[in-house]
């Protein structure tokens, strides 16, 4: 299985904050972006790929992002750490470089008789800096160098790595590396540790070089006379690979070279344009604005601010003075409603927020005790809290309530209508799909000045819930638009085109 160039092809890693990660490789580190695209598995995850500007195998580091997603384990069955090598002369500049940015640095150290500089990237991936022989003194990456393996199985991890080309080397505690033409991989026997669980923070593969599609076709031909774990080919487009899991549990990867990041942007151009895959491409404006934007270094960008709810801006490339706020329906996120308001407002800022009231697994905006009965004392609690979310965003984003629109479907609409309720003159304007009222008893307050759009589906058993809503709402002193179209409790092409119309109608 030994491939015409072995090493590692690249290492794929899971990040929770996309602009802390683009600062850190490409604005610490120093890194190309070479590619920016959807997930080959899920369209709507964003999936950058750094390394050197050629976008060489051997240079990368990609990046699941899971924005504001769930904290991994690191733990057994997974890559622990990353090296990168850099000029041995160098290692004194990264140091200085690294502790002018305020970043903790252990080192340096002599791993395997090598200088290497430990520090940790915004989601705490441990990021080794060892000093190889190479002419400069420049703070600069000039590869992968390794990574280091967790196993409880050590003689059968390294007997499985062993063969993608590489051979034993050195052993040094708990440590035996294993050496390929360029790299190493460190396999660490942490028996009696902890098993590790994916999310933010953790690696997902580790991916060695295949010389060819047939040299992956003989991989999995011979895997599965291994009866190892089930194994399938990929088309990624720039390269062709399987998946397997060694006897340890981590996933591995192996990749061909080719064809390449340049096949579908110019050399030198790499990484500047937003890529999804050939087979989500009807949806492919959607998936755009699903997933979270951001800016490269030196680039203006959107501040962020520590407010009481998950949040997340897209902002359109000519942006005009309106703001869509944005609340998803029950098993939401912040994001589901962008594509939707996009066609409502194509050149308002977007501000999509997430709940925090999590049943079952499913974000909600306040918990319920059924379908119709709701915990009335953590509406109120929540209601606080945005409250406290909309003034801090217009402090801190400069959100102006004179072009600020609420935008909330189901249970989203259902807790901007008890928004209304408990903080009347929060909310100027709003748009509710598909809304109830959840207060058991609606109060008496003045709502003058208040536009409202409300779109019920003729076919929703909660229509006449709506009914309701909307008449408390007129009584209150609120202007109702109150409309009605076929459909469900689910969103429909139609309301689309109300919310536009009647968005255009207030200007």
């Amino acid at each position: 299985m030994a491939s015409a160039a072995t090493g590692i092809h690249h290492v794929t890693l899971i990040t929770a904050r996309v602009q802390a990660n683009v600062d850190f490789y490409l604005g610490f580190l120093g890194l190309d972006l070479v590619k920016r695209t959807g997930g080959y598995e899920d369209g709507e995850q964003l999936h950058l790929f750094y390394g050197n500007a050629e976008g060489a195998p051997g240079t990368l580091i990609t990046f699941l992002v899971w924005e504001d997603g769930a904290a991994g384990r690191v733990g057994n069955g997974q890559v622990s750490e990353i090296a990168l090598a850099v000029p041995r002369g160098s290692i004194g500049g990264w140091l200085t470089r690294a502790l002018s940015r305020g970043l903790a640095v252990e080192g340096p150290l002599r791993e395997f008789d090598e200088p290497v500089l430990r520090l940790k990237d915004p989601d705490g991936v441990i990021v080794k800096l060892v000093g190889v022989e190479a002419p400069g003194e420049e703070p600069t990456i000039l590869r992968l160098r390794g990574v280091t393996i967790l196993t409880e199985t050590p003689e059968e991890t390294a007997a499985f790595v062993a063969r993608f080309g590489y051979r034993p080397g050195p052993v040094s505690g708990s440590v035996r590396r294993l050496l390929s033409q360029t790299d190493a991989v460190d396999v660490r026997d942490a028996t009696g540790y902890v098993p590790g669980i994916p999310g933010t923070g953790t690696a997902d593969h580790v991916a060695f070089r295949a010389a060819d599609v047939a040299a992956v076709r003989e991989a999995e031909r011979g895997f599965a006379r291994l009866n190892s774990s089930p194994t399938n080919v990929h088309d990624r487009k720039y390269f062709t690979s399987l998946y397997v899991r060694e006897p340890g549990g981590t996933l591995i990867e192996y990749a061909t070279d080719g064809p390449g990041f340049a096949i579908d942007e110019a050399p030198g151009q790499l990484g500047k344009i937003l890529f999804v895959p050939d087979h989500d491409a009807a949806r492919g404006e959607d998936l755009k604005l699903l997933m979270p934007q951001f800016s490269l270094p030196g680039e203006p960008r959107m501040p962020r601010r520590d407010l009481p709810f998950v949040h997340r801006f897209h902002v359109p490339e000519i942006p005009g003075d309106e703001t869509l706020v944005l609340l998803h329906g029950t098993g939401g996120n912040e994001a589901d409603l962008m594509p939707l308001a996009h066609r409502i407002a194509p050149s308002a800022t977007l501000l999509g927020l997430r709940g925090r009231a999590h049943e079952e697994g499913v974000a909600r905006w306040f918990r319920r005790f059924g379908p119709d009965r709701f915990d009335e004392p953590d509406i109120r609690a929540e209601a606080d809290a945005f409250e406290a979310f909309i003034e801090g965003a217009r402090t801190g984003y400069g959100l102006d309530p004179a072009h600020t629109t609420y935008l909330g479907l189901s249970n989203g609409a259902n807790f901007l209508g008890a928004a209304m309720a408990l903080h009347p003159g929060l909310i100027r304007r709003a748009i509710l799909l598909r809304a109830m009222p959840v207060l058991s008893e609606l109060p008496e307050v003045d709502l003058g000045g208040t536009a409202v759009l409300s779109i019920a589906g003729t076919q929703d058993a909660f229509v006449a819930e709506a009914e309701r809503l909307e008449a408390w709402l007129s009584a209150c002193g609120a202007e109702v638009t109150a409309k009605r179209i076929e459909a469900g409790h689910g969103l429909a092409a139609e309301d689309a085109v109300l919310a536009r119309d009647w968005l255009a109608g207030l200007a």
